[in-house]
């Protein structure tokens, strides 16, 4: 046995930190009460299965755990060590502590940490003992610690709800109360707890990159680094092999020095695709160290074969461009936000399957993992791989404008180094991204230019880091990058399209610069079904109360100034569309989330018309981390909303789109967004009377637009459009709206019977309801 997993029952005491005891020893003597704890944890559930606090996600509850911001905690556990285990020596690998702990083993401090977001391996080896022996973990209150440090006044929080307290601690921004997630600024130990024995002689650190790549040969870059007390080098040699079905290639290496590289040459590899370009190809390579002929280690991977390239120019206009290629192809990207998987991330790993399996269902080729977010774990670039789904990766900085002096620098710079080192290997991975809109913040501030832009985060260490780890990657310094002299978020080739959020057609929407669309969302009201869940009965109607506020945006109880009311705008998208202020619940959702669809389907819609003036739309976002009212097409329960079906069936890779009108007509095209030529066979009719507007057959070749032609409209007539067309054996289908609001809600209703009959059909009143409980009062229709 090498590893000796702790994960599991452990104990828990807290109390206000002043009064909490700082050594083991004082602990064992303190009359504080013990509760059970489960490792990977949060404190706050823990808290609750025993039975002291409410269920955090239900009515108000939330507001109750502020006072636990400012306790201290005492994790504890004993355990048996193996016979044998400590014949080498022993680490203590910890995957995720939340967040100042300090670690003992038999009473010994062990060491500490100060990074949520980074992984801690502790030499162990001194403090354990055969047989039996005892863990504690005092992790020490965040806001305590963040409260005694510096904050310089040009430093500043998003400025809302969270200020300068979620500047100088390395916690995820979502922790401190975000638009998309509540306010917990937690404590606990959310990923695994292990003690490992190493050994002397180790591989340490790999690095596979492409060099060149087409379908007759590649060219692959191996880096690779080993450990060994030897006392001579001489006799040490790697050996390579790698396997992707019937293709091989082998290489064995004789080492010079502890680290060395390899130049391997591929012929006729299998390449790696992001999804609706090809098959995401998977090589299992295994690096074997070898002494004097003897294989004294392996570390076994799976790597892809592919370039990546990010064509970006940024400038202002037709001048500026941000385009992604593998292997050399244009790809137009369509995906969308990976915002928190859970507002306690200790459950992450249980919601991370499910989720992607949105990705891929929905038709995404690609994945944003936010910025104000925990870094993802292995499993989740594993299913990235094997799911052909792109992924680009903020480092963890949003919304705020962050301390710059050099110990903070040092603490991004440590943090973003051991995530590069874990995930570079990935093919998925497209890009390191410096933050989150830290860049439009300077300009949304007022400060002036030029010298507050001179972020040496985004552009001295992260873009370090990133050379030093990851140098045939993209680094991109921030999303949106708005580099000097340019100013103003909308000025740039990628952008984040949020607006006045009015109706979904408007002029901002319709006429963005955006050349890649990174962020862009719309509101969609959550089932009535998922809204009994976290609400009380006497709470669901109207929505003008506390608990729909609760679970609106931001932290309510004590904000000064919410960016903006979540509930409010939803109401005002409704009446927008549909000229009514809805009296009942049921039918707001209904009409609430029709809006949400129609506006994101529009959005997708409009880039795939432009294709190639505008190159990618990721659309905010896919799943949410609580229950709440929200931009999610998934609501927490994995509850789908409507836009989810229409996103599903826009994003097939050859789809029929009706463009907005343009001379009395509209123009239907033909988009393919692949590789693969194909012929496909087309009507569109009316979707009221079946009057056929459009039918016939035409080639779509690969990756471009093709027009169908058109048929005549007037703008005060409102009609639906039923697009349907086959390839080879299978059938698709979309549709389009014609026409300007106000909508007749009924009349909509009744085109969903035949919206949602189209192909790959769905129960669209699902969507709103979702298994909706009988209460005693008249709120439900």
């Amino acid at each position: 046995m090498n590893e000796l997993i702790l994960n599991g029952d452990w104990t828990l005491c807290g109390a206000p930190e002043k009064t909490l005891p700082q050594t083991p020893d004082a602990l064992q003597t303190a009359r504080l009460s013990r509760i059970a704890a489960t490792v990977p944890g949060n404190v706050e559930l823990d808290l609750y299965r025993a039975g002291l606090c409410p269920d955090p996600f239900m009515r108000e509850n939330l507001y109750q755990f502020r006072p636990y911001e400012f306790y201290g905690w005492w994790y504890e556990r004993s355990f048996t060590l193996p016979e044998g285990f400590l014949s080498e020596p022993v680490e203590l690998f910890l995957g995720g502590v939340d967040t100042f702990a300090t670690v003992f083993i038999n009473g010994c401090e062990v060491g500490r940490t100060d990074n949520m977001m980074m992984e801690y391996t502790l030499d162990a080896t001194p403090y354990l003992r055969e047989g039996e022996n005892r863990m504690a973990i005092r992790i020490d209150s965040a806001i305590n610690r963040a409260r005694k440090l510096e904050y310089p006044v040009g430093v500043r929080g998003p400025g809302y709800e969270h200020t300068d307290e979620m500047l100088r601690v390395r916690k995820p921004g979502h922790c401190f109360g975000w638009d998309i997630a509540p306010r917990f600024v937690s404590a606990g130990i959310w990923r695994t707890v292990a003690l490992r024995r190493r050994a002397s002689t180790a591989i340490r650190e790999t690095y596979w990159a492409t060099l060149a790549a087409n379908e007759a040969e590649a060219t692959l870059l191996c880096k690779c680094r080993f450990t060994t007390d030897a006392e001579s080098l001489d006799g040490f040699a790697f050996h390579v092999l790698g396997e992707c079905g019937n293709s091989r290639f082998e290489k064995t290496l004789h080492v010079k020095f502890v680290s060395d590289e390899m130049t391997l040459i591929v012929p006729n590899p299998r390449l790696w695709w992001p999804r609706g370009y090809g098959d995401a190809n998977l090589y299992t390579v295994t690096l074997t160290l070898v002494a004097n002929g003897t294989a004294v280690d392996s570390k076994t991977e799976r790597i892809g074969i592919r370039t990546a390239d990010v064509e970006a120019r940024f400038e202002t206009g037709d001048a500026g461009e941000f385009r992604v290629l593998l292997n050399g192809t244009p790809i137009l990207v369509k995906g969308a936000n990976w915002v928190p998987l859970d507002a306690f991330h200790s459950r992450d790993a249980e919601r991370v399957e499910r989720a992607l399996r949105l990705f891929t269902d929905c038709g995404c080729n690609m994945v944003r993992c936010w910025g104000g977010n925990v870094y993802e774990d292995t499993r989740f670039f594993d299913l990235c791989d094997q799911e052909g789904l792109l992924v680009w990766q903020d480092f963890a900085l949003a919304c705020g404008l962050y301390p710059q002096d050099d110990a903070f620098a040092r603490a991004v710079e440590e943090e973003a180094a051991q995530i590069v080192r874990k995930h570079r290997n990935h093919p998925s991975l497209l890009l390191w991204c410096g933050d989150n809109e830290v860049d439009a913040m300077y300009a949304c501030f007022g400060y002036r230019q030029p010298h507050v832009r001179e972020n040496r985060l985004s552009r001295e260490t992260l873009p370090r880091v990133a050379a030093s780890h990851d140098p045939m990657r993209f680094y991109l310094p921030s999303s949106p990058y708005i580099p000097q002299p340019l100013s103003g978020e909308l000025s740039v080739p990628e952008q984040h399209n949020w607006g006045p959020r009015d109706y979904f057609k408007g002029d901002f929407y319709r006429h963005s610069s955006a050349r890649f669309i990174s962020e862009i969302g719309y509101h969609g009201c959550p089932s009535v079904g998922s809204l009994c869940r976290f609400l009380d009965s006497d709470h669901l109607w109207p929505m003008n109360n506390s608990q729909w506020d609760a679970h609106n945006t931001e932290y309510t109880r004590c904000v000064r100034d919410r960016g903006y009311d979540r509930n409010e705008l939803m109401a005002d998208q409704v009446r927008d569309m549909f000229g009514e202020t809805p009296e009942q619940l049921q039918r707001f959702a209904m009409l609430s989330q029709i809006s949400q669809a129609e506006a994101l389907k529009f959005f997708v819609e409009t880039v795939r018309l432009h294709k190639w003036r505008k190159t990618g739309i990721l659309w905010w976002n896919m799943l949410d981390c609580w229950p709440q009212i929200s931009d999610a097409v998934v609501d927490y329960y994995f509850h789908e909303k409507l836009a989810y079906f229409y996103l599903k069936r826009v994003q097939e890779p050859v789809c029929l789109v009706c463009a907005e009108p343009e001379n009395w007509r509209r123009q239907v095209w033909l988009c393919n967004d692949s590789r693969q030529n194909c012929q496909v066979c087309y009507e569109v009719t009316d979707g009221e009377t079946g009057e056929v507007l459009l039918r016939g057959e035409a080639a779509s070749p690969a990756n471009e637009n093709v027009a169908l032609g058109g048929f005549k409209v007037f703008s005060g007539v409102q009609r639906l459009i039923l697009m349907r067309w086959q390839i080879g054996e299978r059938s698709f289908g979309n549709h389009a709206i014609i026409g300007y609001p106000a909508w007749n809600g009924d009349r909509y209703r009744r085109w969903l019977d035949r919206i949602e009959a189209l192909s790959t059909p769905f129960h669209a009143e699902e969507c709103w309801t979702a298994s909706t409980p009988v209460f005693d009062n008249d709120i439900l229709p």
